[in-house]
């Protein structure tokens, strides 16, 4: 069985990719593969985070155990098999590929292709240019600030200053704690 799939970016409006694979290769074997059609470097951390339809994380597949102390799963892209987690077409994945800005790839399996299998992963589409893997932080921050203002402008917010989030007269004394012990609340 093949999978197809198709990346593409909210940072670039023309790039777009599609990779078929063999449904047993791992995740590692994909993040080698996106890693060579876009010409990143394989060795810098990433990871793949299973998502539902509206794009929101459910499971992260990373390329290593960070030692987390909670009590979710980890998996490891080396060890887990593309088939394990993905079994229908339409599936959406995110690939974050720089942990500093949390910037991803969008990925989704167009296309489920059974009674053949692919000895090597295979780049079968490549429009545009991808954005760079690493970005500059005093750019990024600088180009988050843009969108900060044109947010605010397009909101009708002119000029967020130290006034729109209070001032610095707070008296601590004006919340009475003991009031806060004396209320109830209804269901």
């Amino acid at each position: 069985m093949i999978f197809n799939f198709r990346i593409v970016s909210d940072e670039v409006d023309n790039f777009k990719r599609e990779i078929k694979i063999d449904a047993e290769a791992t995740f590692l074997d994909l993040k080698n593969a996106i890693c060579d059609a876009v010409g990143y470097d394989k060795n810098q951390m990433s990871s793949f985070f299973l998502c539902d339809r509206h794009w929101e994380k459910e499971k992260e597949i990373t390329l290593e155990d960070m030692g987390s102390d909670s009590d979710q799963d980890v998996w490891l892209m080396e060890d887990s098999v593309l088939s394990d987690f993905i079994d229908d077409e339409g599936q959406k994945m995110l690939f974050t590929f720089d942990y500093l800005t949390d910037r991803s790839f969008f990925i989704e399996m167009r296309e489920l292709i059974v009674g053949k299998n692919l000895k090597d992963p295979v780049c079968t589409l490549s429009l545009g240019v991808a954005p760079a893997q690493n970005v500059d932080l005093d750019e990024f921050d600088a180009k988050m600030d843009a969108k900060a203002k044109v947010a605010a402008t397009t909101a009708g917010i002119e000029d967020l200053d130290a006034e729109f989030y209070g001032n610095d007269e707070f008296n601590p004394d004006e919340f009475d704690a003991a009031g806060f012990d004396e209320m109830t609340f209804d269901d």
